[in-house]
């Protein structure tokens, strides 16, 4: 592979976020005898996030719809946060940062997948796309 040359474009994570994000809004659904649950599937089913070794994209709503993409080359930092309500039901969040205007943080929640692996294959794939485009993060601190 050259410089100038990236891999082709594989899919990371495809979904949507997890119904039950954690022990909360599991206990929130018993509470209600399960008519919370038809609000998380809802707000659920609202977002649509797509993974790939070369950008982010997001889609937000039901009827109308919004789509944010984020290209992994201008990813300049994550936060992985997996809480103990989420760990236990095998969900977790993923926070990027951003060199773009329109989007400069990115907060992917209650990710129904193994976020840590789900991290190190983006964070690989971003110091690919960063390799094979030339981009240098310089840090001025």
């Amino acid at each position: 592979m050259t410089q100038t040359q990236s891999e082709p474009e594989r899919v990371l994570f495809t979904g949507h976020p997890a119904v039950l994000p954690g022990i909360g809004s599991l206990v929130v659904s018993v509470l209600t005898l399960g008519l919370a649950l038809i609000y998380f599937f809802i707000r659920s089913r609202g977002r649509f996030i797509r993974i790939t070794t070369q950008r982010i994209v997001v889609e937000h709503g039901l009827f109308s719809k919004r789509m944010e993409q984020v290209d992994l080359y201008r990813i300049v930092d994550y936060v992985v946060e997996r809480p103990f309500g989420q760990r236990v039901l095998g969900t977790g969040n993923l926070i990027l940062e951003a060199m773009d205007s329109s989007t400069p943080a990115l907060r992917l929640e209650a990710l129904p997948t193994d976020v840590v692996k789900l991290y190190e294959a983006l964070r690989a794939a971003t110091e690919n796309e960063k390799r094979v485009r030339g981009v240098r993060v310089v840090d001025y601190e």
